[in-house]
């Protein structure tokens, strides 16, 4: 584009000013009117960060099982629930305005929630590191306390539900825990009362019961050996007494003044005595019996109404005595031996039986210590994570686990999101430009008349050999004054008010009325 076509384009402006400036005006005042016409909403936002617990995990692990974000998630359902909606709408008195007298309390709830806008900002680690809480309305006042109370729900929401889960894993930790404690309680009964049924053949037990076995055995041996011994011992004297008896019969019968105790024979007794001597030591209970006898006999001798009877009487009389008590003794001594043999081996069947059922008691002693081992284990363990739980429920008591901290409290919006000024400002000021321009241009366009000579010569193809300016009257350039004076007047106005335009883009509409005012009022 050359200067000759800028200079062209600015005589069609000269020429055509009304059809640009009224067109420019009427558009700019419309858009003006509709920005101080039309309904206001602000909006307030407020920051909150996402902070992380203050206490290190390795030191104290969290048990809140939920994510940040679902969490998040969790609380907006709350917040924005119908209830407590209801309880801020009251307490603010939102959507009282006439235009809203109609609206039910559900309808105000729902405008309300459509209202609250919630944006997350993800950071490096997982989850939101931050979100935003904002909220729209018609008084910037309101506006801000609103959308301060919603995030005061959110930190307390947060902290209630956090408390609340660390409270409830606690609780079922602890209840978990007393199951547990009964169950080993009763596993510990069934394993102590099966070691006192089962004493003395439990596994534990075998090497004691092998070695009592063994010393049982000995025993037996020892009192099998008494027993040959003593058998033998009563063959011999049932032997001795029958030839004593036989030779007894063959004598005639003692005189009717002889005594009524016949002596002992020393001699058998004696003889008896160093036979056994030579086959036991002198603690054997034969020979402690023998030497006592003898003792006894040799302490009482014979009295004087005994030397009556004849020589060989008195002796064998004794020693059939004598031969008959050893007798007793020995059958004696071999019941006792019997028994205590009869003892011996109920003792050996007994310990036998508990060595052969100890593989039997070994397998239900482990089957009992392993449900018991687990059980303890399982009763660690979540006693473990009771006293976690428990440090973790003091930690968010405390208020030291992870929190929503505001970073940027809502404040009172300066001018309104809707309708957005600037954008109106703008768009008013291109549509009036190109109506203005579009219809002068289309005016100079419609017109075919010609303005200068160069627009003949080019249509003609004539040259032109002379012009001559326009001539008016007096009336006529006083009317041609008065009309540029009005077009400066007009465009001036229309200067002041694109400036106006401007500033309130800029500024906003309060500040610009109140900027007014005060110009007009000369403060």
């Amino acid at each position: 584009m050359d200067v000759t076509d800028i200079t062209q384009y600015l005589d069609m402006a000269q020429r055509r000013k009304w059809w640009i400036i009224i067109p420019f005006l009427l558009t700019l005042l419309a858009g003006l009117a509709y920005a101080l016409m039309a309904p206001k909403v602000y909006r307030a936002e407020t920051l909150i960060l996402v902070q992380s617990p203050k206490v290190p995990q390795d030191y104290v692990r969290s048990i809140i099982s939920t994510s940040a974000e679902d969490r998040l998630r969790t609380i907006t359902q709350q917040v924005t629930s119908r209830t407590n909606l209801e309880k801020i709408i009251r307490e603010y008195g939102l959507y009282s305005e006439a235009e809203n007298k109609t609206l039910t309390l559900d309808q105000k709830v729902a405008l309300f929630r459509k209202n609250i806008d919630i944006q997350t900002t993800r950071g490096r680690r997982e989850g939101p590191s931050s979100f935003s809480i904002s909220f729209s309305g018609k008084d910037p006042k309101k506006v801000m306390q609103v959308t301060n109370t919603l995030a005061s729900n959110f930190i307390s929401e947060n902290l209630r539900i956090r408390e609340s889960q660390a409270i409830g894993t606690s609780t079922f930790l602890s209840d978990e825990l007393k199951s547990a404690e009964r169950r080993l309680a009763e596993k510990e009964a069934d394993l102590r009362r099966y070691r006192e049924k089962y004493m003395g053949g439990l596994p534990e037990q075998l090497d004691t019961n092998l070695r009592i076995l063994e010393r049982l055995q000995e025993q037996l041996d020892q009192a099998a050996n008494n027993l040959r011994d003593a058998e033998n011992r009563r063959l011999a004297l049932q032997t001795q007494l029958a030839e004593q008896e036989k030779a007894v019969a063959v004598l005639p019968p003692a005189s009717p003044g002889a005594g009524n105790r016949e002596p002992e024979d020393l001699l058998s007794l004696k003889s008896r005595l160093a036979s056994l001597q030579a086959k036991y030591t002198e603690n054997h209970p034969d020979v402690i019996r023998l030497k006592n006898m003898i003792a006894r006999l040799e302490a009482e001798e014979p009295e004087s109404g005994d030397s009556d009877l004849p020589v060989d009487v008195r002796p064998r009389s004794a020693l059939g005595e004598s031969l008959k008590r050893q007798l007793q003794n020995t059958i004696l001594e071999i019941k006792n031996l019997k028994g205590e043999m009869k003892d011996i081996q109920s003792q050996i069947a007994w310990y036998q039986n508990k060595v052969a059922e100890t593989p039997k008691r070994e397998q239900e002693l482990l089957s009992l210590k392993r449900d018991y081992d687990n059980l303890q284990e399982v009763y660690n363990s979540l006693l473990n994570r009771k006293l976690e739980a428990e440090i973790a429920v003091s930690m968010e008591k405390k208020q030291k686990g992870e929190q929503f901290r505001v970073i940027d409290p809502a404040k009172i919006p300066d001018r309104p999101v809707s309708p957005d000024m600037r954008k109106v400002i703008l768009m008013t000021l291109a549509l009036g430009l190109g109506l203005g321009g579009g219809l002068a241009f289309l005016k100079e366009t419609l017109d075919t008349s010609f303005k200068t000579p160069e627009d003949l010569k080019n249509e003609l193809q004539l040259p032109v050999l002379v012009s001559l300016p326009i001539q008016q009257t007096a009336k006529e350039l006083k009317q041609i004054k008065r009309k540029n004076l009005l077009a400066y007047f007009a465009t001036g106005f229309l200067f002041i008010l694109s400036a106006v335009a401007i500033v309130m883009a800029t500024k906003g509409v309060d500040k610009t009325m109140e900027f007014v005012r005060n110009f007009v009022s000369g403060t």
